[in-house]
């Protein structure tokens, strides 16, 4: 039998597909562009390979180190047929491997989106021998030849972009050099990988589940994100002298991750969103923001973005009582807020944080009942909300005397315990129960409109309960924890539940397919949020990114108007103490809610765009704007430094006409000028910390 080729062009992608005379299944390109010839010589052809599977007891070929290359049964897996096909969403192609050795057969799972330069890769394992299958490794998404295109060295063409992130840190975008990470090019091949991970509950505790990767002498950039909630994995190896993606879930060497697959069982792997673009991280961005967009839970809270007030952040700090909440509902409502979510404490009379479990309102901060405090919420027009934390009970709860270990997380027989709290296990019949009854009370008994669910531990590598690995009871927990609340959803289909994990630690597209809306941090400092609230749109959708503006008892007009324009362009998160505010300084805040309330409807379909490049917290700048038709809304801060005035280029409107102006505030004190040639905005602000709102109309 002769090689052949399967070659595909789809929505601007394409791939090429070769299955060898030894019926060997290859990847050789996967580009925004054809595959050129010549780019790969005939003895780096082997090292093309669609997939990686690692099993127990089988051998690793090559010098490998500490990377996923080379496995086996991978190695020696054949073709054993495909699919293409469409469906609603676009075109699906499914390539079936199979080792003749153990029986095991692998379905690649390449899922088109029309309209979009990305595919939806998998690998759903099937154990059709007679033994079992150990596991320890499977790729979800494998190329090799990243670096082919282009004559350069790849120690100076690639540059990868990476999210890192942490409490009140999250969303720090840099870029980095091959060497820069440590993996020079000085061999064909290498021991060397350039691996994230992560391991645990927080998805986003040190990196968020993606990364860009730029060709500078081609022009393209390959880019994907993890699609999971909890343990993940990728990594850069070489081979061939090819660079070489590897995209997973949770893995034995990594994450603490090993399956029992027994004969006639079948596993599917995490799904990875890839896609390549001619262009660099921007262009990247705006095909990620359309695919999520596509991917998510219709809903009208991501076209309707509403204005929500929480009196958390630099305001009641998770102790509200009816008195402190009753001027604050007043001030939220008269500025023209939406939603007033209740934060942390309303269920507790003082100290809450290892007693949580029972969500039963607290008497002595409500006199009157909780029921009275929401009833004047919804009285002056807004929707009520309450915080919530249902993943975790506190280790002095009075809901513990209900349960046994089986509702918990469990590691060589003890229960995990996280900052005073245990880790509930949704595979639980009774814990789904238990959650289930919270959200019928909060809904049906309370009339709650709005639930920001936090989630403020990391409960580990896994729990031993009814797995064969702590890794993979946390896989199983992290898919029942979606199920369920596919469930609420399809329940209380208005209900809008903020995902929130201590601000952002669990900022990833499982969770983001679900929630309309997404915590980005708990920064309390508005001047450092800035280039948080600017690096968010490349890591999802801006009417998903909720951001909080909390103007201080203490500060002055520059501080409020700091505070608003952190986030007009994104999800208003209303904090601060409004009603202490001078009557001035309230006034620029709704004065910014009914500016927000006027283009708001062009955010669920506006893209992201960086003037001066990925925000820097470090830097003395940081701009980030919206693109909507010949609409440009691009906001500006200075954080530090004291030059008066910025150039921000805008290159896709070189040699055309613009009209600018200040659309906030309207006092501005600021001066701007377009540049129609060069295709750029100049902008001076006003002395010190400050931050303007333009509108750009070409």
């Amino acid at each position: 039998m002769q090689s052949r080729l399967i070659d595909i062009a789809e929505n601007g992608l394409y791939l090429t597909i070769e299955i060898t005379e030894q019926q060997d299944v290859r990847l050789l390109h996967f580009g925004a562009a054809p595959l050129e010839a010549g780019n790969i010589e005939d003895k780096q052809m082997a090292s093309f390979r669609l997939l990686e599977l690692q099993l127990s007891g089988e051998d690793r070929a090559e010098y490998h180190g500490r990377t996923h290359r080379a496995s086996y049964p991978g190695l020696r897996m054949v073709y054993d047929g495909h699919k293409d096909t469409v469906n609603p969403l676009g075109r699906k192609l499914e390539l079936t491997l199979a080792d003749p050795l153990t029986g095991v057969k692998a379905v690649q799972h390449y899922q088109f989106y029309s309209g979009v330069q990305i595919v939806r890769s998998w690998t759903v394992l099937i154990n059709e021998g007679d033994a079992e299958a150990a596991v320890e490794y499977l790729s979800s998404f494998a190329l090799t030849g990243v670096d082919k295109e282009g004559n350069g060295d790849r120690n100076d063409k690639i540059e990868v972009s990476i999210a890192h992130s942490g409490w009140q840190s999250e969303l720090q975008w840099k870029s980095y050099s091959l060497p820069e990470l440590g993996m020079s090019h000085l061999a064909d091949r290498g021991s060397k990988r350039i691996a994230a991970s992560n391991t645990g509950s927080w998805s986003a505790a040190e990196l968020l589940p993606m990364a860009v990767l730029r060709n500078k002498e081609s022009g393209s950039s390959l880019f994907w994100q993890i699609e999971h909630n909890g343990s993940w994995h990728w990594e850069l190896t070489d081979q061939a002298d090819q660079l070489t993606l590897l995209v997973s879930g949770p893995t034995e060497h990594d994450n603490h991750w090993w399956l029992k697959l027994a004969p006639g069982e079948a596993f599917t792997s995490v799904p990875v969103a890839a896609g390549v673009v001619e262009g660099g991280f921007g262009e990247a961005a705006e095909q990620l923001t359309a695919y999520r967009r596509l991917i998510r839970r219709p809903n009208e809270d991501n076209e309707l973005l509403r204005v929500i007030f929480n009196d958390y952040m630099n305001c009641l700090w998770g102790s509200p009582t009816t008195e402190r909440l009753l001027p604050l509902i007043d001030a939220a409502a008269e500025v023209g807020c939406e939603y007033f979510c209740i934060d942390a404490g309303w269920y507790a009379p003082g100290e809450w944080w290892d007693g949580v479990g029972e969500w039963e309102p607290s008497a002595e901060r409500f006199p009157e009942g909780i029921k009275y405090v929401l009833d004047v919420i919804r009285s002056k027009g807004m929707i009520p909300g309450l915080w919530l934390e249902l993943e975790v009970m506190g280790i002095n709860s009075p809901k513990l005397a209900e349960t046994d270990d089986s509702w918990f997380f469990m590691r060589h027989g003890k229960r995990v315990k996280d900052r005073s709290r245990y880790q509930l296990d949704y595979r639980n019949p009774a814990v789904i129960k238990h959650a289930d009854s919270v959200i019928a009370r909060l809904v049906g008994e309370y009339g709650v409109g709005y639930i920001k669910m936090d989630y403020n531990i990391n409960a580990g590598i896994g729990t031993e309960t009814a797995a064969d690995s702590f890794g993979d009871g946390l896989l199983q927990h992290n898919r029942a924890y979606l199920a369920w609340l596919d469930s609420i959803f399809a329940r209380y289909p208005q209900l809008v539940i903020e995902n929130c994990s201590s601000g952002g630690m669990r900022m990833d597209y499982a969770m983001l397919s679900r929630h309309s809306i997404q915590s980005t941090s708990d920064q309390e400092d508005y001047v450092k949020y800035a280039a948080i609230a600017a690096g968010s749109p490349a890591a999802l959708t801006p009417e998903q990114s909720a951001v909080w503006s909390y103007p201080l008892r203490e500060g002055d007009d520059e501080e409020v108007i700091f505070n608003m324009v952190n986030s007009l362009l994104l999800r208003v998160h209303q904090s601060g103490h409004l009603a202490e505010l001078t009557p001035r300084r309230r006034a620029l805040v709704k004065e910014a809610l009914d500016y927000y309330k006027s283009i708001r409807a062009h955010i669920p379909q506006a893209f992201a765009f960086w003037p001066l490049g990925l925000p820097d917290s470090g830097g003395e700048w940081v701009s980030f704007g919206l693109r909507h038709g010949d609409i440009r809304y691009i906001a500006v801060w200075r954080i530090a430094g004291e030059a008066a005035a910025v150039r921000l280029p805008v290159p896709e409107l070189r040699g055309r006409d613009a009209e600018a102006r200040c659309a906030y505030p309207e006092a501005h004190g600021s001066q701007w000028s377009w540049d129609a040639v060069e295709g750029s905005l100049s902008v001076t602000l006003p002395a010190g910390k400050t931050a303007r709102l333009f509108e750009l109309r070409s």
